[in-house]
């Protein structure tokens, strides 16, 4: 760790204590995992204390980490699926550091919106919750931002179906744009140079 990053990593532990759930750095970045019920707080302090000085989120994204690494989630890691994980910057001290929180709840997750603490999560948090689900609790304006108004489900989740559920076309009877099944045959998507030897025998 070099020594810039080790001042960043002492700062946070002086300043959050208890409230860092893991702390770990990689490829010279920290990453600071917190719990859902301090997320707000936490976001708070990392903004105004003098030795941290985040000003600035400069991205947020979901990830849905039901398969991570091509294998099934452990059976000790609580059933966390969905997390948020944002990028901070601070103009003052010029460092970054990586915030991840996992909702509690993976049939519903919700976490609280950083909006109250950098705005510029508005957008993001919207594309968040288009495409992964989830829900923001706080923001004051909640829906989908990439998707269509009557687009179901949420396209980046790992069981999304790849063809997805409905498509939509013109119907020049009706004189409109109208929802219904998806019509698409199924196809191959394994490239051919990555297929093992026995690839579809027994079919």
């Amino acid at each position: 760790m070099s020594p810039k990053l080790q001042r960043l990593h002492d700062a946070l532990q002086s300043t959050l204590g208890s409230r860092i759930a893991s702390l770990k750095a990689a490829v010279g970045e920290l990453t600071l995992e917190v719990k859902s019920d301090d997320y707000l707080a936490v976001a708070a302090l990392l903004r105004d204390s003098a030795d941290l000085a985040f000003e600035q989120l400069i991205d947020l994204c979901g990830i849905d980490y039901s398969t991570y690494g091509d294998r099934p989630p452990a059976e000790d890691d609580g059933g966390k699926r969905f997390a948020a994980v944002s990028h901070l910057t601070s103009v003052k001290h010029n460092w970054r550091l990586r915030m991840r929180v996992f909702c509690p709840d993976a049939e519903f997750p919700m976490v609280e919106s950083l909006i109250e603490v950098w705005p510029s999560a508005n957008w993001y948090e919207r594309e968040a919750f288009d495409l992964y689900g989830i829900v923001f609790n706080g923001h004051p304006d909640l829906r989908r931002i990439l998707t269509d108004y009557g687009f179901i489900g949420h396209p980046f989740r790992k069981d999304f179906p790849l063809s997805g559920y409905v498509e939509m076309r013109y119907d020049p009877e009706q004189k409109r744009v109208i929802y219904q099944p998806v019509t698409i045959e199924p196809r191959e998507i394994i490239p051919r140079i990555v297929r093992e030897e026995h690839y579809g025998e027994g079919r």
